[in-house]
């Protein structure tokens, strides 16, 4: 059951020879979420080798160029590849009518329906929701109204012990209830506990991104405890009034949330082109953050499953 992400685009406002426009996926049980789609991520999906038939989720975090310009080319290229099923995108109600504009020009009849998802990134609401996974939004300071996204696992039944289902002849019918704590009443109308027929369910993973946005410890709570942030650190600590100004982080404030928020990884991206080297950013992490890691063109972070206690 995997739950892993790839990072697809690091850079912030222009491409570099190294690093694309922002975009990432998750991968959750081999469903895949795009999230934001900056220039060039058709491209990074190729390199990637991640289908484009595997994505039927886009989130978008804001209406910025470096974080929406991928979308013409995919919607096109989905088309052109013949797609028939639904694709779904969450994003602020204006970008309906920039695609629209772009599809009556450009495409005219799409060989599939794009379902329009609205959402107000003011609120932290659930906006998607299926038997494995829920998607919240997390309100974010930037100059154009912008959220964040929260992926989170669902919580798993208990596990049922293989062999203890043969030791007492269990039937399907009664598997379900099992899972759910029941105890089990043999034939002989003996009561086995609970505790002795299963193992407890592999802990839920989850995963948050936040850019782009200046620094707000509004977000804490919500994101508290998860397992994988990414966080906004276009700036280094020295250009902390410039990173003010433009409603984005340096790499010490994201710090600064992480160990706020108890997170167990934190990822720093969306980089100025400024930095050909983003290890100054790094490192003025770490000292508040030990578990830092900068985000590059590529990268996959995965999450490993591990049982609950006993």
């Amino acid at each position: 059951m995997s739950f892993e992400l790839t990072i697809l685009g690091s850079s912030a406002a222009v491409p570099t020879s190294k690093r694309n426009l922002t975009a990432h996926v998750l991968n959750v049980h081999e469903q895949f979420f795009l999230i934001d789609c900056g220039e060039g991520t058709q491209i990074q999906l190729r390199r990637n080798k991640i289908g484009f038939a595997k994505i039927d989720n886009i989130f978008i975090s804001h209406n910025h160029g470096d974080h929406v310009f991928g979308l013409f080319g995919l919607i096109s290229t989905f088309n052109l590849l013949g797609r028939t099923k639904d694709l779904h995108i969450f994003a602020n109600p204006n970008l309906e009518i920039f695609l629209n504009q772009h599809i009556q020009f450009f495409e005219k009849n799409l060989s599939y329906n794009i379902v329009y998802h609205h959402i107000n990134p003011k609120l932290s609401e659930c906006i998607y929701d299926d038997n494995n996974l829920s998607v919240h939004t997390i309100p974010l300071k930037h100059r154009v109204p912008t959220c964040g996204f929260l992926f989170a696992e669902k919580k798993r039944a208990l596990n049922i012990r293989k062999e203890k289902i043969k030791e007492y002849n269990i039937p399907i019918k009664d598997i379900a209830d099992i899972k759910n704590g029941k105890d089990y009443i043999a034939n002989d109308g003996v009561i086995v506990k609970n505790s002795e027929l299963t193992c407890p369910p592999y802990k839920t993973r989850s995963y948050a991104y936040c850019t782009d946005t200046a620094y707000t410890e509004k977000i804490v709570s919500i994101i508290k405890n998860i397992d994988l942030l990414f966080h906004d650190a276009t700036f280094a600590k020295n250009k902390e009034k410039q990173a003010k100004e433009s409603f984005h982080s340096t790499g010490e404030q994201a710090a600064k949330i992480a160990k706020l928020a108890n997170v167990k990884k934190l990822i720093l991206g969306h980089f100025s082109s400024r930095y050909k080297n983003v290890s100054p950013i790094i490192e003025e992490a770490k000292k508040i953050f030990a578990n830092t890691q900068a985000a590059e063109d590529g990268d996959i972070f995965s999450v490993e499953l591990v049982r609950e206690k006993e």
